[in-house]
């Protein structure tokens, strides 16, 4: 791992370099959460190279010698409380650290279906549903039969998980400020969380330095605020997990894109 990092570090820096509209990304992003220092800009240009280089060998090597790269896990006392008190587990992964591994090792404790969609590059589909679902991890596309089977797994008692700061489909979310600027979310992770039967974590898997593994980190969703709606209030839990570690989430995911469609962005 310590090999692929290295690699991921050089491929992380040369798309930065070839990339204009990811390197505008990368900086507006970054400046808009307040970080302007060019140690964590660098940081972050690195990992998100590392997490290119890495997820293939995550895809490809046995799910045990996955599972065993993590090193600890933080709060998992938690929600492994709550599942034995009967519920289902609803785990929201962003797009930061190795979200890639978190599944897999989740599944090692209880079965979980994570949502998902399909890559612009076909053939890279059958692949990426090789790598992820094996084991007690069940994939279910982000349509209306996927989103059924979740609701099955939550009735079942299991955890489900999916990336909330995805941009979602049209008539799939709302317009929510993420770090100060209105940023299409999803509306499923906050219904969801909303219900008494369903205990909501947000999940990251830290990458360790040299290549020596992953941390994953489990934070309890915070209560909703007076007269906030629900994606807000996913949006400023993410933004705190984010802080935790800010040179490991992908700054140059265009997340405050409009989609076709979708009602215009609050003024």
């Amino acid at each position: 791992m310590s090999w692929l990092h290295a690699l991921g570090t050089v491929l992380g820096w040369t798309l930065y370099g070839i990339s204009p509209t990811y390197r505008r990304n990368v900086k507006a992003n970054l400046a808009l959460a307040g970080y302007t220092d060019a140690n964590t800009r660098r940081a972050a240009i690195a990992s998100a190279g590392q997490m290119l280089a890495e997820t293939p060998a995550i895809w490809l090597r046995p799910q045990d010698e996955v599972a065993g790269l993590v090193r600890d896990v933080v709060g998992m006392e938690a929600a492994k409380a709550e599942h034995d008190k009967g519920k289902a587990l609803l785990f929201l992964t962003p797009h930061m650290g190795c979200f890639e591994v978190a599944a897999q090792y989740a599944s090692k404790h209880v079965p979980i279906t994570v949502l998902y969609r399909a890559p612009k590059i076909r053939w890279l589909e059958p692949l990426m549903r090789e790598g992820r679902g094996r084991g007690d991890v069940r994939l279910v596309p982000a349509d209306f039969a996927g989103v059924r089977e979740l609701f099955a797994a939550l009735k079942r008692a299991e955890a489900v998980g999916f990336l909330p700061d995805q941009v979602p489909g049209i008539g799939e979310g709302d317009w929510a400020d993420f770090f100060g600027r209105p940023a299409y979310t999803a509306t499923l992770a906050p219904k969801l969380a909303m219900r008494p039967d369903i205990v909501c974590f947000l999940a990251y898997a830290r990458r360790l330095p040299r290549g020596e593994g992953y941390s994953i980190v489990l934070r309890p969703l915070p209560a909703a605020l007076p007269g906030e709606s629900g994606p807000r209030r996913i949006n400023r839990a993410l933004e705190s997990l984010v802080r935790e570690c800010p040179a490991q989430y992908l700054w140059g995911y265009n997340r405050y894109k409009t989609p076709r469609g979708a009602k215009p962005k609050p003024k």
